[in-house]
């Protein structure tokens, strides 16, 4: 007969430590079910956040919290006999609980509890906007510099941070684009947040959103509704016509602003005219400007990004500016 080691006593067990961790930007009280499950079952909960958003929420689900930072020596023993201890981490988690655990574990003199790390509430995509618009909240209330800021103030940013995105894509720098991307982001918030203050009508950046949200639905029946598109021929098809619905224009040049770069200027006109069907020849005259409306009209009918293209040789020419400066290649 084989002998086999006696199943290990209730007494005997080591239990084990659950280290709860919930995201702040989740509401609280909306935790998972193994959450509630851990903290249904769990001998002991403690929390050394006397004011942790999730404690009322829990105690009105009949959970009995500990306000309490044991020692990693404390939870330990509270385990013994297998008992199961839930400590609802704080927003900086428990580093003093964990680190003590660890070196308890490392020195091989006591018995461990089993450790697990319990996920309670997870960010969602976009969660992080959340805190960029509680961080412009308070930038705005106590900053001397950003209580001050128009939206006319602003606008010159706007146009640089977009020139940096650009230039961030051209150059293929992911680390840049990222934070270029952030740039603008900030702007959009930041607009947002001035557009609250307004006496008479004041907006705020979930209205940005929310009008976002609506325009996307509506200008793409080909997913959220019964419209088909099977190229990129017919989405634009699909979107030029629901343009046309909401804004009501009576020129296909309305709503092309005429401060943008000129050359983006004379792309976009010479799109509208095309993506029209109208025939409209261009206007004859002397002199650099109607080249370079050709030029323009010429590459858009191409495909071409005509503002793109420049920049490109642009920078071909300053490398070789800098290279005749340093001497080179003479």
């Amino acid at each position: 007969m084989n002998a086999t080691s006696p199943a290990p006593t209730p007494e005997a067990a080591a239990g084990r430590v659950v280290l709860l961790t919930t995201s702040h930007r989740v509401a609280p009280g909306l935790l998972s079910w193994p959450a509630w499950q851990a903290l249904r079952a769990a001998d002991r909960v403690l929390c050394a956040d006397g004011a942790h958003p999730q404690l009322p929420y829990l105690r009105e689900a009949g959970i009995a919290v500990e306000e309490t930072a044991p020692s990693a020596e404390e939870v330990v023993d509270a385990c013994a006999g297998g008992r199961t201890v839930v400590v609802v981490a704080t927003g900086e988690g428990e580093p003093a609980l964990t680190d003590g655990l660890a070196r308890l574990a490392g020195g091989g003199r006591v018995r461990m509890p089993d450790l697990e790390l319990l996920p309670a509430s997870y960010d969602l995509p976009g969660a992080r906007l959340l805190d960029l618009v509680q961080v412009m909240d308070r930038i705005r209330a106590e900053c001397p510099w950003s209580s001050r800021q128009t939206h006319e103030g602003l606008a010159k940013y706007g146009i640089e941070e977009a020139y940096e995105l650009v230039e961030a894509i051209e150059q293929g720098d992911r680390e840049e684009l990222r934070e270029e991307l952030g740039d603008v982001l900030l702007q959009v918030v930041f607009h947002a947040r001035i557009a609250e203050e307004h006496p008479d009508e004041p907006f705020s950046v979930d209205d940005v959103a929310g009008g976002i949200v609506a325009k996307l639905i509506h200008r793409h029946p080909h997913v959220f509704g019964e419209e088909t598109a099977l190229t990129p021929e017919d989405v634009k098809a699909h979107w030029l016509r629901t343009k046309a619905e909401e804004k009501r224009r009576e020129s296909v040049t309305d709503g092309v602003p005429l401060g943008q770069p000129a050359l983006a200027l004379a792309t976009k006109l010479a799109g509208r005219v095309r993506g029209a069907d109208l025939s409209v020849p261009l206007p004859s005259g002397e002199g650099v400007g109607y080249e370079l409306l050709a030029l323009a009209a010429r590459a858009e009918a191409e495909g071409v990004d005509a503002e793109a293209a420049l920049r490109a040789a642009a920078r071909v020419y300053r490398d070789a500016i800098r290279s005749a400066e340093k001497g080179e290649g003479v």
